[in-house]
């Protein structure tokens, strides 16, 4: 009789634990919405789980699967670099968000490898990969680096790192050179002091900065450019004389999940759209995605404007971002939460999400979704009481 009472008894323990969990969330949050389902399709907790909610940045969850299935994690983009015979160095962006100071030193290097140390007529940048009148919800007209303008040619994020004291402006980035665009966006937008502002949302602006950084990197590789930088679309004919290639997109994704980079987000969402022919365009985009959520049965349960969350239009359920997470479960490894898991947080004005993966003691790993509307430091309360009753 003892050993059947202690076989009972160990039976029972995990339900016990269960139920302290449910509990435990109920009281900690009653108004807040979670799921947490383990690895067989199982809901341990479904609390308010059917109501829509406003995802935030864990749209950045659908965005990075997305992009593995269509198309995956070596996948490059390209910028490319022509001359022509009155030495005109034509660049042809190709939507490649890590265009940044750390790459474009060694790109400057092999560029006037290929090119000689002859003095350039000049730097014509073509931008037209991308629609000139592209606009992505959400996106403001800000200063804010959250805020900067998407464009198929842009370097460092499109934003500028900078110091001001009155007048003064000096580069906060060692690795970058100030450019005259960079002091005088800063001397009419930024603030006293450090910080990173988004470019003006006048494309020709973003174009022309990222026309003078490329030009100051490649003197400081030994070249040197003697005309004007302009805008123009490269001439039919002519070929490449050097292909910038990115690193590969999954080292994309996690700087892209770790650091939650808006202006990351949609430039590898639009780049989805590029694999319907021509150039991408964000309804090119949003027509991949649907059908991919109608392959999968959530077209009722993800719907999304753009692909960094931005948008208060985007809206999810918890059960459809929980089917996600099970899809991108392979590519888990992708995810680096500020506690260290297998997380992505989403945050704006009232509201707090959070969402990923956790390993219990009794459960093994589970798929978690959390979504609250209220700020502060809640989201992760609840999944370490998840993690700790489950």
């Amino acid at each position: 009789m003892p050993s059947r009472l202690l076989a009972l008894a160990l039976l029972l323990l995990p339900a016990t634990a269960f139920a302290g969990a449910k509990e435990k969330v109920a009281a900690m949050a009653p108004a807040g919405l979670v799921l947490v389902i383990d690895d067989k399709g199982k809901e341990l907790i479904a609390q308010n789980a059917d109501k829509p909610f406003v995802p935030a940045s864990v749209t950045k969850i659908v965005t990075a699967w997305l992009a593995m299935e269509v198309l995956g994690g070596n996948y490059r983009f390209e910028t490319k670099f022509y001359l022509d015979d009155k030495r005109v160095l034509y660049v042809r962006g190709g939507g490649d968000p890590f265009l940044i100071s750390e790459e474009l030193a060694p790109l400057a290097k092999e560029l006037v490898a290929a090119i000689g140390k002859e003095p350039l007529a000049g730097i014509v940048l073509d931008a037209s990969y991308y629609p000139s009148d592209l606009r992505i919800p959400g996106i403001e007209n800000t200063t804010e680096s959250y805020d900067a303008l998407n464009s198929a040619l842009a370097v460092n994020f499109n934003t500028i790192a900078a110091v001001r004291k009155g007048i003064r402006v000096r580069s906060a980035e060692s690795q970058t050179p100030i450019t005259p665009i960079a002091i005088r966006e800063f001397k009419a937008r930024g603030p006293n002091g450090r910080s990173r502002i988004s470019l003006s949302k006048d494309p020709a602006v973003s174009l022309q900065y990222a026309g003078e950084l490329i030009s100051a990197f490649i003197e400081k590789a030994g070249g040197s450019v003697n005309g004007k930088i302009t805008t123009g679309a490269v001439p039919e004919g002519l070929k490449p004389v050097y292909i910038h290639k990115s690193r590969p997109l999954s080292q994309i994704l996690v700087q892209l999940l770790i650091a939650s980079n808006n202006y990351i987000a949609n430039q590898v969402f639009l780049e989805i759209g590029g694999t319907l022919g021509g150039s991408v365009s964000l309804e090119k985009s949003l027509k991949v995605l649907n059908k991919m959520l109608a392959a999968n049965g959530l077209d009722k349960d993800i719907s999304i404007e753009e692909g960094s969350g931005i948008s208060r239009d985007n809206h999810f359920t918890a059960r459809g971002l929980a089917h996600v997470l099970d899809l991108f479960a392979p590519h888990a490894n992708l995810l680096h939460g500020h506690d260290g898991g297998l997380n992505k947080t989403g945050t704006m004005s009232g509201i707090s999400t959070l969402a990923g993966y956790a390993d219990t003691k009794s459960h093994g790993r589970v798929r978690f979704v959390i979504a609250l509307k209220t700020n502060g430091p809640l989201r992760f309360e609840l999944l370490h009481a998840i993690e700790a009753g489950l």
